[in-house]
């Protein structure tokens, strides 16, 4: 069952169009990445998806629902974790809990026992009394994401779950969110650390400038885009340059540095023979990433 399907979605403000002809589907029990550098239109696109911003055009369907006819209903089911922290500072963790389930109407008691499931679940039910100011900011991504499950959602829309934290409390929002998957829990995530896309979702879609770039899953993108290996030469000279075009390789510049893309065909004769020849000193040898295809996509220019 699709959980959400966007076909030519579009969003504009005045001359600017953020959202380009849109296309994307998503499974029951899918964990789905939407990534893209600043003012790709994920922001635009995340908006539309759980009714706060109206469709400039296109169709946009959640569990089967067309969002502007029953948008009501499809907040209902979803849960939203936002970047920025919303949690209310005068209330207990406990409390942001509580009060937020009553905002689903969902009974005292079952408000409590959800409460008290959730504070077990994000380690925190020895911080229940305390106000969240007095969190660590791993904590209070944790009761973010305690929060937004109150209502027990089929879908979780988790925009830059970790932004912002140390990598202890990164591995810890992480093992929670794998572990929602296997629980069967749909996820889309927006994220800009590449790692964290790499390891958590089953597919991901790469956009600029409002329009989808590539779709597929970690490992197909990087094998299609970026081969096997990488090699990064810090000082790269015209010999390099002209050895790996005749070798039919494909390469980056940025600035003085090369990096060269090495294809699992190529690993063998020509990946030893580029390290021979060029590689005495100034060669930096890794396997390729998710980041490696997002820059070659997007470019590595700094984005405003």
């Amino acid at each position: 069952m699709l959980v959400i399907e966007v076909r030519d979605l579009r969003k504009g403000f005045g001359p600017v169009t953020a959202v380009d002809g849109l296309s994307f589907s998503l499974e029951r029990g899918e964990f789905y990445g939407l990534l893209g550098p600043n003012g790709a239109g994920k922001t635009s696109t995340i908006r539309m998806l759980y009714g706060i911003s109206p469709l400039g055009g296109g169709s946009l369907k959640v569990f089967g629902l067309d969002i502007a006819a029953h948008w009501r209903e499809i907040r209902t089911r979803t849960g939203v974790c936002q970047q920025d922290n919303t949690l209310d500072p005068d209330l207990s963790v406990e409390q942001n809990l509580f009060v937020y389930a009553g905002y689903f109407g969902l009974e005292r008691s079952l408000a409590k026992a959800r409460t008290a499931e959730l504070l077990d679940f994000f380690a925190l039910s020895h911080k229940r009394e305390a106000k969240v100011m007095e969190l660590s900011g791993g904590m209070i991504r944790r009761l973010s994401l305690a929060r937004s499950l109150i209502n027990e959602p089929e879908l979780l829309i988790l925009d830059e779950p970790t932004t912002g934290l140390d990598p202890q409390s990164r591995h810890q929002v992480w093992d929670r969110l794998q572990a929602l998957r296997k629980k069967g829990l749909t996820l889309l995530l927006t994220t800009h650390y590449m790692d964290e896309a790499e390891r958590l979702c089953d597919r991901l879609l790469i956009m600029d400038h409002g329009r989808l770039l590539v779709e597929g899953s970690p490992r197909e993108l990087i094998d299609r885009h970026a081969g096997r290996d990488v090699v990064e030469v810090e000082e790269a000279g015209a010999d390099m340059l002209d050895w790996a075009r005749a070798h039919g390789l494909t390469f980056d510049r940025s600035g003085t540095r090369l990096i060269l893309y090495i294809p699992e065909a190529a690993l063998g004769q020509v990946e030893a023979d580029f390290s021979r020849l060029f590689c005495a000193k100034r060669c930096t040898l890794r396997r390729a990433s998710l980041e490696d295809v997002f820059l070659r996509l997007t470019g590595r220019e700094l984005r405003e």
